[in-house]
């Protein structure tokens, strides 16, 4: 898998998910994630529908977080797993028609590890303090950060506390692929705020040019 730059996640945002995932697509964002944590599975494969038609026929790929089931049944692109949920492996074997697996790793033996269940990308976080998870994993800095980017031969998405002010540290650790859900979910203007980030980091590129 090739790297895709920015992930969004969507929980909770302000303008609604069909309208935050209309601004991605329009940004030409490459990888959007639905994150609709404690929702029941009838309204989450309601979402999961719904964003599948928008990101139909587009370049933006549509996952869906934990929910291998919701995935496949809703037609969409892929799903990403956490270290207490089905192995991705396990994922690929049982629904096969699922293209994308993602795998989520929080310190360097998880990211290590992770090739021996075969997905396809892992994220790599928190790398900063964020509220968005209820029990939040140890932060790990975007020292340790980048050496798990660093460890796997497919795609890291550096996830955590990025937005407009960390992200620059972020892409000097080594992220080329990296995640945002407040900077761009907590916007009354998703498209404006996807395309601030997105210039960011062409700029950042532009300066520091990689084979």
């Amino acid at each position: 898998m090739e790297d895709f730059g920015l992930y969004l996640v969507m929980t909770n945002p302000v303008v609604g998910y069909e309208r935050c995932c209309e601004a991605a697509v329009k940004a030409g964002v490459r990888m959007v994630q639905l994150r609709m944590k404690d929702a029941p599975r009838a309204e989450l494969l309601a979402m999961a529908k719904a964003l599948v038609a928008i990101t139909r026929g587009s370049d933006t790929k549509l996952i869906v977080d934990d929910d291998a089931s919701v995935a496949a049944e809703a037609g969409a692109d892929g799903v990403h797993v956490g270290q207490d949920d089905m192995p991705a492996d396990v994922v690929r074997a049982r629904y096969p028609e699922i293209p994308i697996v993602g795998l989520s790793t929080h310190n360097l033996e998880q990211a290590k590890k992770s090739v021996e269940q075969n997905p396809d990308y892992i994220g790599v976080g928190p790398v900063f303090p964020t509220p968005t998870k209820k029990i939040p994993d140890p932060v790990l800095g975007t020292g340790l950060a980048g050496r798990m980017i660093a460890s796997v031969p497919y795609p890291a998405v550096a996830i955590g506390g990025i937005n407009e002010e960390t992200l620059p540290a972020v892409l000097a650790a080594g992220a080329r692929n990296w995640s945002v859900v407040r900077a761009v979910c907590g916007s009354e203007d998703p498209f404006a705020a996807i395309r601030r980030l997105q210039a960011m980091a062409s700029e950042f590129k532009a300066k520091s040019p990689r084979p």
